[in-house]
């Protein structure tokens, strides 16, 4: 196995327990799950799922940037939703945030998320 290198940056929020915001292995990055925290102020952002979703994706692509990869090197996601009714607008902004390029998912109903999100999602990317 090869050295595990620990990502962090300022630009997304940072994390709220023994976690790290993401781990490079063997020319991947596995990010940890992203709720819609600004990270400014470590406060989940109001609105409803569509608002989250987009904060949620801009954290998520500030990680893979400061890691050396990019949403558009993501192989895969997967989304956790607090309820399937919002699986439409969540996608919505997801497509929006991906464009063309549509790495594997999984999306599955939760029961609750951190701080009573609508939504998290993590992703693994290559470099």
């Amino acid at each position: 196995m090869s050295e595990l290198k620990f990502v962090a940056t300022a630009h997304a929020p940072q994390a709220i327990g023994p976690y790290s915001q993401a781990v490079i292995a063997n020319g991947m990055v596995y990010t940890a799950g992203q709720v819609g925290f600004d990270p400014a102020t470590m406060a989940l952002v109001a609105g409803d799922v569509r608002v989250q979703t987009d904060r949620v994706l801009l954290n998520l692509a500030a990680i893979l940037e400061a890691a050396g990869s990019s949403l558009g090197k993501v192989v895969r996601t997967t989304v956790f939703l607090a309820s399937m009714d919002d699986f439409a607008a969540m996608n919505e902004v997801y497509a929006r945030h991906f464009g063309a390029h549509k790495p594997a998912r999984s999306t599955v109903a939760v029961r609750t998320l951190p701080r009573n999100a609508l939504v998290e999602i993590d992703c693994v990317a290559v470099l």
